[in-house]
């Protein structure tokens, strides 16, 4: 993300917004939607007018999110204060329910890495009829659609 500078003062449109935060202004619209970017004034001409505090949350919510935060877990965030003030007691609260999540993924992705390799292993690359991935994959094992 480049630095955050602004050439016109203190207040930026959202197409600035969207350059300097690398979300999409579609996005930008949507966060505000749902109230977890706060909704900014409007100039004269009725177009909407961020600052460097809509800059810092959009930020908070871009990292959440490639953090794998959901946006409910986000919100809860942005709700004890945002990037600013929220309480660290609290944000670590929901912090490792989210490692908890994580964590129960990567035991259920290492499952399914083993079960798909054992699979792979078993299968000869033989006709159709004999093919374990094949039957791994069918609604009923054993049997195929």
């Amino acid at each position: 993300m480049e630095a955050i500078t602004h050439s016109r003062g203190d207040t930026f449109p959202i197409g600035e917004l969207s350059r300097l935060t690398g979300v999409n202004i579609e996005t930008i619209r949507y966060y505000e939607r749902i109230g977890m970017l706060p909704a900014p004034p409007r100039s004269e001409g009725g177009r909407r007018v961020y600052d460097h505090h809509h800059t810092r949350v959009l930020a908070f919510i871009r990292r959440g999110r490639e953090l794998g935060f959901t946006l409910d877990e986000i919100k809860a965030l942005l709700a004890l204060g945002g990037p600013e003030r929220a309480p660290c007691g609290d944000v670590r609260e929901i912090a490792a329910r989210h490692l908890d999540d994580i964590r129960m993924k990567i035991a259920d992705l290492r499952k399914l890495e083993r079960l798909l390799g054992q699979t792979i292993d078993r299968c000869e690359g033989g006709t159709a009829p004999e093919c374990p991935v094949l039957d791994i994959l069918s609604p009923e094992p054993g049997r195929r659609a």
